[in-house]
């Protein structure tokens, strides 16, 4: 089975340098001109490049999610320039964050604002143009394992990464009248592979070690204070010993927007080695005794050495 996206044009939102920029990797090297969205214009611009490195075509179209003039601006500019709409992938979001008791209102509300609004206004316009133009295209929203179970130390994440879910599938039953399709997508913790991300901050992700700015922040000092998350040393919790990295997720996402998915809709695609199908009193083996999945297939060519 040879995926093809030759032909289509895909817009890519949050396309920063982890999960997007490995997603609009995909897309481009499958076959597709990605548009990079970004409100960091730095960010897209340095995805279109890792694109252009890489042989494929793309624009960047940075823009605020949250704001309709701007959505309906920079999706114009990419029909305008190419003539059509066939991918979009909601992958803005905002992260970080703290637990219920430490949250504030002013974080809280903006998470969820670019969650809700990111994928609202963008799944709209690029639906309605898709629908007026008779694209039967796919959309693909990115959600979390925080989405489909408790994790302390990220209330905000997991209320707006849950609300992705059920977005999803109303989506796509407003949508499916017209051949297009709407999926969610849930990777797991993956670990960078960006060349770029890694000269930056260095090899590994959060499983290895946590980063400022991830996931998760200091609680209060109170003396009633009990810890959130277990920080010592931990057994092994991925079944397949790990869950990959956005070039996995990249492989993925292009298959479901590729024509050979033509009948999925409303669905969650898992990437994650296993770790949301585990029971909670399940360990795996020892690192020692994990096969390990195949070699990941490398996107980044350009990146190699």
């Amino acid at each position: 089975m040879e995926i093809s996206l030759a032909g289509k044009v895909a817009v890519v939102t949050g396309a920063g340098p982890n999960i997007g920029s490995g997603i609009a990797l995909a897309l481009a090297r499958y076959g597709a001109t990605v548009a990079c969205n970004d409100l960091d214009a730095n960010a897209a611009k340095a995805c279109v490049e890792r694109i252009e490195r890489n042989g494929g075509s793309a624009i960047a179209i940075p823009g605020d999610v949250t704001d309709e003039d701007e959505v309906l601006a920079y999706l114009k500019a990419v029909t305008d320039t190419f003539g059509r709409l066939d991918i979009l992938v909601n992958n803005a979001a905002l992260l970080g964050g703290r637990g219920v008791l430490d949250e504030s209102a002013e974080f809280f509300s903006q998470a969820v604002q670019v969650a809700a609004m990111g994928n609202f206004l963008n799944t709209k316009h690029a639906g309605r143009y898709m629908a007026e133009h008779g694209i039967r295209g796919s959309i693909v929203s990115i959600s979390s394992s925080n989405g489909w179970s408790g994790t302390a130390g990220v209330i905000a994440y997991a209320f707006h990464k849950g609300g992705v879910n059920n977005f999803v599938r109303a989506a796509a039953m407003d949508l499916a009248p017209y051949g297009i399709r709407v999926n969610s997508f849930t990777p797991t913790a993956p670990t960078p592979d960006n060349p770029d991300l890694i000269a930056e901050q260095g090899p590994g992700g959060v499983l290895d070690r946590p980063r400022t700015g991830g996931l998760g922040g200091p609680t209060g000092g109170e003396s009633w204070r009990r810890p959130s998350r277990w920080a010592g040393e931990r057994m092994p919790l991925v079944p397949m010993g790990t869950t990959g990295t956005p070039t996995d997720i990249g492989h993925a996402v292009a298959w479901l927007c590729s024509d050979y998915a033509r009948l999925i809709t409303g669905c969650d695609l898992v990437v994650d080695g296993g770790a949301r199908a585990k029971n909670f009193a399940y360990a795996p083996a020892a690192p020692d005794q994990l096969a390990g999945p195949l070699p990941v297939i490398p996107l980044d060519l350009a990146g190699e050495g």
